[in-house]
């Protein structure tokens, strides 16, 4: 049974500060208990808190705690992409994405736990050419709906503005005197709050972190929309 949580302690961020010094397998297998104990643990409780919430926001995004194909992200990287060769992630990650998404660039809610960066919001990474065709067209076709969402209080109080690395050019097929036509040169689109250290220590994160959730709501359902998936 998973445990409640009350916040990543001190723990938690000391796992991965001594990471940073000790990046190998060596290391990381005398560590590994420490590991399952001080970071797999309060990321499922975390997750576990997170879920009737979350259903309540939307009841096709899933918040799942298993360690392994859940929510979690896993700790090891893909040394073949790591041009440093480092075998571990430095910091830890949470994705609760739409029940058909099969990877981290579905659309998703997104919490990022590194030390002196905490942040955590909705939105789309990096969506293959044909997802992301379809949200640039729904921003062309339907303006005034990509208005309400930009322009949604409680998204700008949390969030100030959608973010995501942008072409140089409009893209293709796209008329470049369009008002939107900054945010259909997109390649990814996401809305991020940065969060505090203190706050990611307390059980009320849970409630910091939902509320975030809320207000990237309209984005997530015009994503959602665009995609063809329910929300």
């Amino acid at each position: 049974m998973t445990e409640q949580f009350n916040g990543f302690d001190q723990n938690f961020w000391q796992f991965f500060s001594t990471l940073k010094h000790n990046n190998n397998r060596e290391w990381f297998a005398v560590n590994k208990d420490r590991y399952h104990n001080h970071v797999v643990a309060p990321i499922s409780a975390f997750i576990a808190d997170i879920a009737p919430a979350l259903q309540e926001i939307s009841p096709h995004y899933n918040a799942d705690p298993r360690p392994h194909k859940g929510s979690m992200f896993r700790i090891y990287r893909d040394v073949r992409f790591a041009k440093d060769g480092k075998p571990y992630k430095e910091h830890a990650a949470v994705q609760f994405r739409h029940r058909l998404g099969k990877d981290a660039h579905a659309p998703g809610f997104y919490v990022h736990l590194e030390e002196g960066n905490i942040r955590y919001g909705g939105g789309i990474w990096v969506p293959p050419s044909d997802v992301l065709l379809k949200i640039r067209e729904r921003i062309a076709y339907y303006p005034e709906k990509w208005q309400s969402v930009i322009e949604d209080k409680d998204f700008i109080k949390n969030f100030k503005t959608i973010r995501g690395d942008s072409l140089i050019r409009p893209p293709r097929g796209f008329d470049a005197s369009n008002p939107h036509i900054e945010d259909i040169k997109r390649k990814s689109f996401f809305a991020m709050k940065e969060g505090t250290l203190a706050s990611a220590k307390s059980a009320d994160f849970v409630d910091e972190v939902i509320e975030s959730f809320e207000a990237a709501s309209p984005l997530m359902c015009f994503i959602s929309d665009a995609v063809d998936v329910a929300f």
